[in-house]
């Protein structure tokens, strides 16, 4: 087999089609194993803390969740520098979201995030992917710099009545319209179903 033949071959095994767009199946297949790592640690976390059976103490638990979190915040910085942010033309609707889950976690290091949202707002602008992550993410970096938020997604539980409220919101006037342009569904409802979940 020729050389170019061998590499055409590799070309087309790596990528999956979903309808016209090509998906690189190998950076998504490793977006699917960061974000696995990325939600392991979390669930354990949550069952230690809920005094739910887990097979393992929250010495251990803590120190992977560490550990994978570091490994995950150096493999998006990789991702970010090759791909840019990877939207679904490049990664699907669930891989793009996945990316964005790994950065969402990156609170050690707000610059790389305030990066990210550079990167992610052209693809959201480009209905490449999702407002609504974009929010979520502008809002964590914006209240863990001490800032008033835009959209209303960070918040805080009441230890007394365990009811959910937003974060102090920057001109709380006009949120909804804010909301609305990323496609999220109103405060109050959002509120609501936060609630009604407890």
């Amino acid at each position: 087999m020729k050389k170019s033949s061998i590499i055409l071959l590799f070309l087309s095994c790596s990528v999956i089609v979903f309808g016209q767009s090509k998906i690189d199946s190998a950076l998504y297949k490793k977006l699917g194993a960061m974000f696995k790592e990325d939600q392991k640690w979390r669930i354990e976390s949550a069952k230690l803390y809920n005094n739910q059976k887990s097979d393992y103490d929250r010495a251990t638990v803590d120190k992977n969740w560490a550990i994978a979190d570091k490994l995950n915040q150096n493999e998006a910085k990789n991702i970010l520098a090759k791909y840019g942010y990877p939207g679904y033309s490049l990664v699907g609707e669930s891989g793009s979201s996945k990316f964005w889950a790994i950065v969402q976690h990156c609170d050690d290091d707000i610059p790389f995030q305030q990066k990210v949202l550079l990167f992610m707002k052209k693809e959201v602008d480009r209905k490449n992917a999702p407002g609504e992550d974009y929010a979520y993410l502008k809002d964590r970096v914006l209240t863990n710099l001490g800032q008033k938020q835009l959209y209303g997604t960070q918040g805080i539980r009441s230890p007394k009545t365990k009811k959910w409220t937003p974060l102090p919101i920057s001109n709380p006037t006009h949120v909804e319209a804010r909301r609305k342009a990323m496609g999220m569904i109103s405060l109050k409802q959002y509120t609501k179903e936060i609630n009604a979940g407890n």
